[in-house]
């Protein structure tokens, strides 16, 4: 679903549905930051720090008060809301009205041992970190293990200690302040009438597919990008003498069986849009600005994605885009210039072997801003221009121009922009409303 369209003096009221304590503000930083970056982190404390003094619901606020907080465009607050919304630490609510009312709640991290086991979370921490942190982070969250077999356990019970006598009516509270986390939700499910009908009954107990076995199947088929065809063979290979689902088994079968499909590699989840301190300030609003201001907050499949007319990239060059943004350490934004570049001057083609000698050569030059990649392209392209030039191809420059980048040669920032080019950056910045 499209983000609607919030303005600064739009209210919100944050509410708190959990007690946070010093430990979750070590989970928060240690575990979920490394996913969902440090403006994500600095909002959600700042929603805190928005409750009153009992620390239960703040005050009616607007979003230019979070704007001016945090000194961030809202553009970049919402990123940072979504993410948290992601992640289970904060939902969002919202009313319409002549202004706009938003209701933040918020949620208690997930505990370490909650978060390790997760399918999704789990695994995107590890590929974020590599396995050396991640290795690190795991041990400080250990519990030592002590031997107390030669021990005996001498702890008193309650009723050793206590005794039972008549006392005042007790009145019971439904509404105390208790500790309330959330876990990341996957709207797109798998077909699981499809998924069940094809085990045969006598294989599988009533309790097998359980709300919770479901969450844990959407996620892993998520994580490791399984279809229910797929699902189907690993849910039943997870089966036990009970007609129940392993869940350690099954999470290890979907790990093996995606390793298989791709070399040894594990997934990651990829959102990322290009770092707030690498974008350009706001301000400018010539062309050249617009086009850097799509290619810094589209993260790369959804510019893909829109080069695709709507459609769902081949996995292929989904894959092209999770190397650079991985293996070659890519900023989302350089990507995304690399990705227009690439494709209209290569006939709308993403071939792997030249899309990674152009990444290695910006990576050498350390193109880490959308402008540097806009210019190291144009730098490029006239040096092609004068080769062919040389050569005398003028039906070849003619041909090559035609295909350019809208950004291309420097007169383009003053002159017109086409009818074309017009409708073309419109549905490219539709993607960020």
């Amino acid at each position: 679903m499209k983000n609607r369209t919030i303005l600064p003096a739009d209210t919100y009221t944050v509410i708190n549905k959990t007690v946070i304590n010093d430990s979750d503000r070590k989970l928060i930083t240690m575990l979920y930051q490394p996913i969902i970056g440090y403006v994500a982190v600095s909002l959600y404390f700042t929603l805190i720090d928005d409750l009153d003094r009992s620390e239960v619901m703040s005050h009616d606020l607007t979003h230019h008060h979070l704007m001016a907080t945090m000194q961030l465009r809202l553009e970049d607050i919402v990123i940072a809301r979504e993410k948290l919304e992601a992640c289970g630490l904060l939902k969002t609510y919202f009313k319409a009205g002549n202004i706009n009312q938003y209701v933040y709640l918020i949620y208690s991290p997930m505990s370490a041992h909650d978060f390790f086991n997760h399918p999704i979370l789990n695994v995107v921490l590890y590929n974020n970190l590599g396995k050396k942190e991640y290795e690190r982070i795991v041990n400080y969250f250990l519990i030592p293990n002590i031997n107390l077999k030669e021990y005996q356990d001498i702890t008193s019970s309650f009723d050793q200690v206590f005794s039972s006598t008549r006392g005042n009516v007790l009145e019971v509270y439904d509404d105390i302040r208790k500790r309330e986390s959330n876990r990341p939700l996957i709207d797109k499910e798998i077909d699981f009438n499809l998924l069940i009908s094809s085990i045969p009954s006598s294989m599988v107990s009533e309790r097998c597919f359980s709300k919770d076995v479901r969450e844990l199947i959407n996620s892993l088929s998520f994580t490791y990008q399984l279809d229910t065809l797929a699902m189907q063979g690993l849910v039943r290979d997870s089966l036990n003498e009970k007609g129940l689902i392993d869940k350690n088994f099954l999470r290890k079968s979907c790990r093996e069986y995606y390793q298989f499909e791709h070399a040894g590699d594990l997934p990651t989840v990829i959102y990322h849009k290009q770092p707030e301190y690498l974008k350009k300030p706001a301000g400018d609003h010539s062309k050249w600005a617009k086009m850097v201001y799509a290619f810094e907050n589209l993260t790369p499949y959804q510019f893909l994605k829109a080069k695709y007319k709507g459609a769902e990239p081949t996995d292929r060059d989904k894959r092209l885009i999770e190397n650079l943004l991985i293996d070659q350490k890519l900023n989302p934004g350089v990507v995304n210039v690399l990705i227009a570049y690439v494709l209209k001057i290569n006939h709308e083609q993403l071939k792997k072997s030249y899309v990674e000698t152009i990444a290695g050569q910006w990576k050498r030059l350390n193109i880490e801003t959308v402008e540097e990649a806009m210019k190291i392209a144009e730098k490029e392209h006239k040096k092609m221009k004068k080769v062919l030039t040389k050569d005398k191809t003028k039906s070849t420059v003619v041909k090559k121009e035609a295909k350019l980048p809208a950004w291309f040669d420097q007169e383009l920032e003053n002159n017109e922009t086409s009818k074309e080019e017009e409708e073309e950056m419109n549905k490219i910045l539709e993607e960020l409303v």
